[in-house]
C-alpha cells in the first residue's frame, strides 16, 4: 500500500468519524430549523446537526484569518467585510474585527482566545492546520462563543463547519485533464507536474489526494512543486521544475494558474493539458494561450457563507455540523468571455464572488470598496 493511500484511507476515516458522531456542541433544546437547507447541506446522509442557545442581535463577529500572501485570501477578507456591510446584515452586527495573524497556529489561537475574552458572540476563521484547535474549541465552548472554521477545516465533529470536497475539486480537474491526454493517445510514460498550495493545510492535504486518486497509476510519472497558493511562487517552482525536467505532458495545479502559464511561455513548452484555478486572469490567460483546461473556483465568500451561518447559529436555528458547499467548474469548450471571465476586471479577481443558493453573489464594486487590512 502507497503512503498516499494510506494518507486517503486516514482522511476518509477522518470524515466519516466526524459526520457519524452526534455534535457534541449541539446545546439548543428547541432549536429552529435549518433556514437554508440548500445553502447550508450536509457533507453526507449521516451528517448530524448542531444548535445553540439563541443569543438577541447585535452580535460582536470576528474573523482570523492565517496565512495572508495570496489574492484568493484578500479577496476572502474582502468579502466577509463585504457581506457585512450589506444592510440587511449590517443591523445584525455590533462590531466586525479582522485579523491575519500568518502562517503559526500558535499566533491564531491566541488571537482566537483573545477575541473568546473579549466576549465575541462567534469567530470564523481559515485554520493553519487541521489538528490543534481542541482545547482552544473547549474554551470557547465555555465562554458560549461560536467558531466556524471554514476552508482549511478541522478533525472535529465539535464545532459548525463550511466547506467544499477538496478532493473532489482536484478530482474534478485530473479528470478532464486525464481525459484529454487519452485523446491524444497518451496513456503511457507520461510525466504530470503536481503543483501543490500550502503545507500543514488540510485543503493542500486533501487536493493532492484527489489529484493522486487519478494520476497514481502505472506508466505515470507525478513531480511535486510546491507554490503556496502564490502565483510568483508558483511561476519559480514550475520554472525550476521546467528547467530540471524538461518536458512535462500535463499539469495540474491547486491555485496560482498565472504563473504556470506565464513559466511555460518563458521556457518555450508547448503548452499542454491543464486543471487550473479560477482566477480572472488564470482563464484569459488560458484561453489566449489556447489551452485545454478545467477551472475549478472555490469562492473566496466562502467566508461570508460561514459568517451567515455563525449569525443563523447565534439566532438559534440547526444547522449540519459540516457543510458541504457546491463546486463550480467550467472547461475551455464552454468558457465565454463576459461570463466566466472578465477582460476589464485584474487578473487577481477571483471569478468565484458568491454562492447563490446562500445570498446574490458579491458585487466587484463591494468588493473593492473594502480593504484586507486588520480591523
Amino acid at each position: 500500500m502507497s503512503k498516499l493511500t494510506r494518507k486517503l484511507i486516514g482522511a476518509t476515516a477522518a470524515i466519516a468519524a466526524i459526520v457519524a458522531i452526534s455534535a457534541g456542541s449541539a446545546w439548543a433544546d428547541d432549536p429552529k430549523p435549518n433556514p437554508n437547507p440548500e445553502c447550508f447541506r450536509p457533507w453526507d446522509e449521516s451528517t448530524k446537526m448542531i444548535s445553540y442557545p439563541a443569543k438577541e442581535p447585535p452580535y460582536k463577529l470576528a474573523l482570523v484569518n492565517g496565512f495572508a500572501g495570496n489574492d484568493w485570501r484578500i479577496q476572502m477578507i474582502q468579502s466577509t467585510k463585504a457581506w457585512a456591510a450589506r444592510p440587511e446584515n449590517a443591523g445584525l452586527i455590533e462590531e466586525l474585527k479582522v485579523v491575519s495573524t500568518g502562517a503559526d497556529v500558535a499566533a491564531q489561537i491566541a488571537a482566537i482566545d483573545n477575541f473568546i475574552a473579549a466576549g465575541f458572540d462567534a469567530i470564523t476563521f481559515i485554520a493553519v492546520n487541521p489538528t490543534a484547535f481542541d482545547a482552544v474549541i473547549k474554551r470557547a465552548e465555555r465562554a458560549g462563543t461560536i467558531l466556524v472554521p471554514f476552508d482549511n477545516i478541522l478533525d472535529t465533529d465539535k464545532v459548525f463547519q463550511v466547506n467544499q470536497k477538496q478532493v473532489e475539486m482536484e478530482e474534478i480537474k485530473s479528470k478532464y485533464v486525464w481525459a484529454e491526454l487519452e485523446k491524444e493517445g497518451k496513456t503511457n510514460g507520461i510525466r504530470v507536474l503536481e503543483v501543490r498550495g500550502l503545507p500543514g493545510n488540510s485543503v493542500d492535504r486533501d487536493r493532492s489526494i484527489g489529484m493522486h486518486n487519478v494520476f497514481e497509476r502505472d506508466g505515470v510519472e507525478i513531480v511535486t512543486v510546491v507554490g503556496n497558493w502564490d502565483t510568483g511562487t508558483v511561476q519559480k517552482v514550475t520554472a525550476d521544475a521546467l528547467a530540471a525536467h524538461e518536458h512535462f505532458d500535463a499539469v495540474a495545479s491547486q491555485h496560482g494558474g498565472q504563473g504556470v502559464i506565464n513559466a511555460f511561455n518563458d521556457a518555450g513548452h508547448p503548452m499542454v493539458p491543464m486543471g487550473l484555478d479560477g482566477e480572472n486572469g488564470t482563464r484569459r490567460m488560458a484561453v489566449q494561450n489556447g489551452i485545454k483546461f478545467m477551472s475549478v473556483t472555490q469562492a473566496p465568500a466562502m467566508s461570508a457563507v460561514a459568517m451567515l451561518g455563525a449569525v443563523n447559529l447565534l439566532q438559534g436555528y440547526e444547522l449540519p455540523v459540516l457543510v458541504s458547499l457546491p463546486i463550480n467548474h467550467i472547461a475551455a469548450e464552454e468558457i465565454k468571455e463576459g461570463v466566466h471571465y472578465f477582460p476589464d476586471l485584474p487578473a487577481s479577481f477571483n471569478t468565484g464572488t458568491g454562492y447563490p443558493a446562500c445570498f446574490p453573489p458579491l458585487t466587484p464594486d463591494e468588493l473593492f470598496n473594502q480593504s484586507s487590512d486588520n480591523t
